[in-house]
């Protein structure tokens, strides 16, 4: 016995998007009807029928279905757009800003403009817990990672963990770098500001 998700007129444009985000994502996959309807236990011609609309949502094909694509049944129906656009919050002691990362909670991305080279002192190099990721947008950067010094050009990436001392600085003019920060390396570089 199936519960069927009964939907509105209001509702019609879920249903819809549901269906087409079924497709889409078996499309992705590269699979054929035949595949994801065997992976999800359903018959071929109930899989074209439920993504061509000819069939009504039942929940628990839904939740079958999430799973065989690899998804949850939250994001399979998933209806909140309203915040696509963020805008920064921005640090003008510090230079920098910073957006927040919606999909991964306690993530920081952070736009900074560097002028100076990294500290010559290992002393000033910073260890605390997380992980941070790194492009430089335009320049070059310096990173100094315990005793090594890596050179990152323009649309390089670096990633490290923040357990290693580390700084960041110039070579040889100012660069811009975007910075993504889980929240133990955010939650680090707060506690350094403050030091």
């Amino acid at each position: 016995m199936h519960t069927v998700v009964r939907m509105t007129q209001e509702d019609g444009d879920l249903d819809g998007l549901v269906r087409a985000r079924i497709r889409a994502l078996r499309v992705a996959q590269g699979w054929s009807l035949d595949e994801l309807a065997t992976r999800a236990k359903l018959s071929p011609s109930s899989l074209s029928r439920i993504e061509n609309g000819q069939r009504r949502l039942a929940l628990d094909q839904l939740v079958t279905l999430a799973r065989a694509l690899d998804t949850s049944l939250d994001q399979l129906v998933e209806t909140d757009t309203d915040d696509v656009i963020v805008s920064p919050m921005l640090d003008g002691g510090h230079g920098t800003m910073r957006w927040p990362i919606k999909a991964e909670p306690g993530m920081t991305v952070m736009r900074q403009r560097m002028t100076t080279p990294p500290p010559d002192n290992p002393a000033s190099l910073r260890a605390h817990s997380g992980r941070e990721w790194l492009v430089v947008l335009s320049g070059t950067a310096v990173l100094l990672l315990g005793n090594r010094r890596f050179r990152v050009e323009t649309n390089q990436a670096a990633e490290f963990p923040t357990m290693l001392p580390h700084a960041i600085g110039t070579a040889g003019g100012p660069c811009e770098i975007l910075g993504i920060f889980d929240r133990e390396a955010r939650r680090g570089h707060n506690a350094d500001k403050k030091a």
